[in-house]
């Protein structure tokens, strides 16, 4: 079962809680929005879901309400920038805007972020570059559980790692590419598990590393208080991927990287690091713009395949999420829902 639900009041509702868990109301307002919009964009694994994890961590002393970016070093061009266990939505954006800034003045920005509590949907910092026409890489890791089994591994050795690029493209909507390194992303998996589902094969092994569909491996303890793990995609390419973020998001930017056994903890810290690129001031700005608008319509003139009714590009489908699910609502399951009331009940707040 589950429930139609406004986005308004939906937002309201999960920015009382955030609120009486510690935030103040912008603080509040910006995290619920920032969730609220990663389910209007379809991806319901990192939107209000998260609300239960965020409340425990703050009880728990791993994600500090309040707390803003600090920065470390400042090479101009070049950002060393602490989170300080802040709110990943609003700490990130920080962040973000500030590497923005030095990229429009100096022409590029290598941005390094330690220390952030959950960053929620990279491809949100994304559509922040391309909206002042910067293109922006971003790798990112996960210090959490480990839910992600290298490839060959029969365990859990590191996190769903995303990676997402933007670029602008001129007259036309931004190519935005934002995927976990994960065949699916472990939000994903405890939505399934909350509405009962069973997942494709390949995408996980269970707690003695044989392969199986069932989502619970990965979100509820199995026998021994073993977990199983994720599957990385495109087996040994997407596990390189994930290893290159681990390394690049957590050693690189003094976040650290996961290397030590599991525990219970409900805090999910993020590293990332930001290459933001100004086109205009690279001196391809033309040739760009024009070699990118062809590249896309070359695409689109593809013949649709079997069971597609076309080619689209990255980006695309969160647009058209965004535009149906803020007409008809957002659907949350039952499970999700109970959740949600619960870490309502643990700061106060009657949902």
């Amino acid at each position: 079962m589950s429930k139609t639900l406004d986005p308004d009041s939906l937002q309201r509702q999960v920015a009382q809680i955030i609120a009486a868990a510690g935030s103040a109301p912008a603080e509040a307002e910006q995290v619920a929005a920032n969730l609220v919009l990663a389910n209007l964009s379809g991806h319901d694994s990192h939107g209000v879901g998260m609300v239960p994890r965020y409340v425990d961590a703050v009880a728990e002393g791993g994600l500090v309400p309040n707390n803003a970016m600090a920065v470390r070093l400042d090479g101009g061009a070049m950002l060393s920038i602490d989170g300080q266990r802040g709110y990943g939505q609003v700490v990130g954006v920080q962040a973000m805007e500030l590497g923005i800034a030095r990229a429009k003045l100096h022409g590029s920005c290598i941005l390094s972020l330690a220390n952030a509590h959950h960053l929620g949907r990279i491809g949100h910092f994304a559509e922040m570059a391309v909206a002042e026409d910067l293109v922006a890489l971003h790798f990112v890791n996960v210090l959490s559980r480990p839910v992600v089994a290298p490839w060959g591994g029969g365990d859990g050795r590191f996190g769903t790692n995303p990676c997402c690029i933007g670029v602008p493209l001129a007259g036309a909507a931004p190519f935005v590419l934002d995927f976990a390194t994960s065949r699916v992303a472990q939000g994903k998996m405890r939505v399934a598990y909350n509405k009962g589902e069973k997942v494709a094969a390949g995408t996980l092994i269970d707690e003695k590393g044989a392969p199986t569909d069932d989502p619970g491996v990965v979100v509820v303890p199995q026998a021994g208080g073993l977990f199983g793990a994720l599957m990385t995609f495109g087996e040994h390419k997407g596990y390189g991927l994930a290893v290159a973020c681990e390394l690049l998001g957590g050693a690189l930017s003094g976040g650290g990287t996961w290397h030590r056994p599991a525990d219970t903890a409900r805090s999910v810290l993020n590293g990332m690091l930001a290459i933001l690129i100004d086109p205009a001031r690279l001196g391809t700005q033309a040739a760009f713009e024009q070699e990118a608008a062809a590249f896309v319509d070359w695409l689109r003139q593809s013949p649709p395949g079997a069971g597609f009714d076309g080619v689209q590009i990255a980006g695309e489908p969160e647009r058209k999420a965004r535009s149906a699910r803020r007409r008809d609502g957002i659907v949350v399951d039952d499970a999700t829902w109970s959740e949600i009331v619960e870490a309502g009940r643990k700061v106060g707040v009657a949902v």
